[in-house]
């Protein structure tokens, strides 16, 4: 009894009390030593990667953790299901694009396992995930070189060949892609925030994710969707996603999707839809981007509902060809905002007519590339409204049911007879005279 009790109180020792533990031992040490769900509790000290992780454990670090690599690999690769890993610094994985595997900060080959309160920094990729499925990353943050050599490095959070992860509350800057998806399926990005990268998401051969409260902000192109279907894009924010052929989000070979109740701000294009088919774009906002939505005639089908399209430069532009797009869906159509100057007397919310957004810009931009330059220049406008003047403006969408705020349609009317009948006072008066 006494011995049993003897080796409790050691195992309880050697694992909760890790500072006297820790003396001479390395961290792989302590892992190895550890039993099958037992806990390492870390301290405010830099620990000698690289370590492998094959057994179910959870590492908790202290304030000031750090697990530094030796620059030659993973600094952590889990190679076991249900491991759990908080509060550590991860520095310093290899970096070398010439080696048959791609290095990360952390590697998961495993399922089922928890990554949370994470930063790493100085590491190829931030986080891999291969092969490993129901995992959970959360308020991790990767933070990439910013030298401005973004092909140099890798992403920040890179998913292979995985299915039914949640990525959570994760914040990415300076990577080479903020979120890679590639052959993943069925996970969930929530409350990310991905900003100077080249593309905030990059997604391929990927069906069935979904992506709520993200904000991809200040990349070379906020998200581009490929070769992918069935995807929720939902409460998404895409803002100041800048450059010539840039864009807030891009669908590219990317069919059945639902893009709802997102925030299109000051991006070069708000959505860039190419060569995709039957995708649902309703509820979203497009304000002062330098084109609102651009269409391809490769793409059909798409559907436009209860969208808002406030001052954009263009609000839409259609290229090559004649499109199969609708712009109202059982009755409802968008908000062009100052676009569109409708009646709406009988106060349904509805313009009494259809609405023809007509632009000239595609001409432009069919015959040069770098018609796309001039997109904030104030000359555009001066072509675009003598175009509207000569009526040589081509009609880009018809919206059948065009939205009409009520308060501002009534008040426009009523101005409208106001005016009216000031005129006519005036005009009785004058032939009095």
């Amino acid at each position: 009894m006494k011995r049993w009790l003897l080796i409790s109180l050691f195992i309880f020792f050697f694992f909760d009390v890790p500072k006297e533990a820790a003396a001479g031992q390395t961290l792989q040490q302590l892992i190895d030593a550890a039993p099958a769900h037992g806990t390492i509790r870390l301290t405010g000290q830099t620990y000698s990667g690289n370590i492998v992780i094959d057994k179910p454990l959870t590492i908790i670090g202290a304030k000031g953790t750090v697990i530094r690599g030796n620059g030659r690999g993973n600094v952590i690769s889990i190679k076991a299901p249900h491991v759990v890993i908080k509060h550590v610094t991860v520095t310093n994985s290899g970096k070398s694009r010439s080696t048959q595997e791609e290095y990360a900060g952390i590697k998961v080959y495993s399922d089922y396992n928890t990554l949370e309160h994470i930063t790493v920094k100085q590491s190829f990729h931030g986080i891999y995930l291969s092969q490993a499925h129901h995992n959970r990353i959360a308020n991790v943050r990767v933070i990439g070189e910013q030298n401005g050599e973004i092909a140099g490095q890798g992403n920040g959070l890179h998913i292979y060949y995985s299915n039914f992860n949640k990525l959570e509350n994760n914040t990415i800057v300076g990577t080479r892609d903020g979120i890679f998806f590639d052959y993943a399926n069925h996970n969930v990005a929530k409350g990310n925030k991905v900003s100077h990268t080249r593309y905030g998401l990059h997604y391929m051969y990927s069906d069935d994710n979904a992506f709520y409260d993200n904000t991809f902000m200040l990349n070379n192109g906020g998200a581009a969707i490929m070769n992918s279907n069935r995807i929720i894009l939902k409460n998404n924010r895409f803002l100041f996603n800048k450059g010539m052929r840039s864009f807030g989000l891009l669908l590219q070979m990317a069919n059945d999707n639902r893009i709802i109740d997102n925030t299109f701000y000051q991006n070069e294009r708000g959505l860039y839809v190419d060569q995709s088919n039957d995708n649902f774009v309703r509820r979203n906002v497009f304000l002062q981007n330098e084109i609102g939505i651009e269409l391809w005639a490769s793409s059909q089908r798409q559907t436009f509902t209860e969208n808002r399209l406030w001052k954009n430069t263009i609000a839409v532009t259609r290229l090559g060809g004649e499109d199969n797009n609708s712009w109202d869906f059982r009755g409802v159509g968008n908000d062009w905002g100052d676009e569109a100057a409708l009646l709406d007397l009988n106060e349904d919310g509805k313009g009494d007519s259809p609405f023809r957004y007509a632009s000239s810009f595609h001409k432009l931009a069919e015959e040069n590339e770098l018609a796309y330059l001039f997109l904030s220049s104030p000359s555009l406008g001066v072509y675009e409204a003598i175009n509207e003047w000569r009526q040589a403006g081509e009609v880009m969408a018809v919206d059948h049911a065009p939205l009409v705020k009520k308060s501002a349609s009534a008040s426009w009317w009523w101005g409208l007879l106001g005016f009216g009948a000031i005129t006519v006072i005036g005009l009785q008066r004058r032939g009095r005279r």
